[in-house]
């Protein structure tokens, strides 16, 4: 493992991540319900499994990113959503 990178926050100190259970949803799915479906010798099987460790570092990585900029001062607010900055009539 890399040694920690030292951040200096952003002017606003706040910065956008994607809320950890959208990693926990797909992981989810792709480990309850895709995979089973799957030969587990085949080429197909192979691939969402690596899609499923991906998704393990991309969150590991996340939360590692949140805890660096945090104790640098910075603030993290999760996101749900792409649509909250948009009016009413565009989220529909």
């Amino acid at each position: 493992m890399s040694p920690p990178v030292a951040l200096s926050p952003a002017p606003s100190g706040e910065v956008s991540l994607p809320a950890h259970i959208h990693y926990e949803l797909a992981l989810q799915i792709l480990e309850q319900a895709s995979l089973p479906a799957l030969p587990a010798n085949s080429n197909a099987y192979r691939q969402l499994h690596s899609a499923v460790i991906h998704l393990r570092k991309a969150l590991r990585l996340q939360k590692q990113f949140e805890e660096e900029w945090q104790l640098s001062g910075g603030r993290v607010e999760y996101q749900w959503s792409l649509n909250r900055d948009r009016p009413r009539s565009q989220t529909k």
